[in-house]
């Protein structure tokens, strides 16, 4: 019989048996004709409840025969309760899969299908133009090393010369012996290109940008990119031969409204780049990249180191290019 049936009849006919059981002992026990005296009814039955057919005399004994069943009620059910489940693992050992046998794992359902199934995981692909930057929270002097002997370099303030948050470009990290962790940063002083070290400390939270903006000064031509397609180009005027647009890596530090002056046109990105040769300029050179109020010279050598666009141009980058973006000038 294979196991499955054997199991089914197991569980059929255990509890068949057991009720059989009970049906049988209360029977006998009426059969017999076995009745419940009290105490006071005679001088045997003081002692407690005594069992006895109804025509027998109380002072004679009950026949040895039917001393098994000459019992309480209570006693008998207890009995009963007992010889139940006994007789049920009879039955289900009767029926069980002999030793050594193995049921069928076909038999067997399949498990049930996970509600949640959580899919393998999948690195996420590098941005290649990944940058990152954070505000200044506290002035604090730029050293030439991550550590406070080192020699200083630069002062960090908290607000730019325009007077908006100073947001600085995160280069490296780096956590010296017993001085907690310092940030390279890149520094917007002459000479161009020059980084520092200050505590991470003294800097916010970070901003990741996934933006670059790449000047061809051969080309006269700007180029906005994000995570390396690009989504912006316009013509662009530079500085002249005498003043020129200096080459290097650089950051957007901040963004300007509301000139009075219509030559530097709606919208002015400051930049961390200076100018070499106007360093008597108000807040000391810095390169800016804004509109213009002579469109017709662009594209051209024209400003004194600064970046115009026309303005229909300057207006969408600066709905594109967020504060902090690295500005390549090639």
């Amino acid at each position: 019989m294979p196991t499955r049936t054997r199991r089914l009849l197991a569980l059929v006919v255990a509890p068949a048996i057991a009720l059989a059981a009970v049906v049988a002992v209360t029977r006998r026990g009426r059969a017999r004709g076995l009745e419940l005296r009290p105490p006071g009814a005679d001088p045997v039955g003081a002692r407690g409840l005594e069992l006895r057919p109804p025509s027998a005399d109380p002072l004679s004994e009950a026949p040895a025969a039917d001393v098994a069943h000459a019992m309480p009620r209570r006693s008998r059910a207890g009995l009963t309760l007992l010889a139940a489940p006994v007789l049920a693992l009879a039955a289900v050992a009767a029926f069980a899969p002999r030793s050594g046998s193995t049921p069928a794992l076909a038999a067997l359902p399949p498990p049930p299908r996970p509600a949640l199934v959580v899919p393998r995981p999948v690195g996420l692909a590098p941005v290649r133009d990944a940058s990152r930057v954070a505000p200044v929270r506290r002035a604090v002097p730029a050293l030439a090393a991550p550590g406070p002997g080192a020699a200083r370099v630069a002062s960090l303030s908290t607000r730019t010369p325009e007077g908006t948050t100073n947001v600085v470009e995160l280069l490296g990290t780096a956590r010296p012996e017993r001085s907690g962790f310092w940030q390279r940063i890149r520094l917007a002083v002459l000479p161009n290109g020059t980084t520092g070290w200050v505590p991470r400390s003294a800097l916010g939270g970070l901003i990741s940008l996934d933006t670059r903006l790449v000047v061809d000064r051969a080309r006269l031509r700007a180029t906005l990119l994000r995570d390396g397609v690009p989504i912006f180009s316009a013509p662009i005027g530079i500085g002249g031969a005498g003043t020129p647009t200096p080459a290097g890596e650089f950051y957007v530090r901040d963004v300007l409204t509301r000139y009075r002056s219509p030559m530097y046109g709606p919208i002015a990105f400051g930049t961390s780049a200076r100018s070499a040769t106007i360093t008597d300029w108000p807040a000391g050179g810095y390169i800016g990249i804004h509109g213009t109020d002579q469109p017709g010279l662009i594209p051209g050598r024209i400003s004194h180191g600064c970046i115009r666009m026309r303005n229909a141009d300057i207006l969408r980058l600066a709905a594109l290019m967020p504060v902090g973006t690295p500005v390549i000038v090639r």
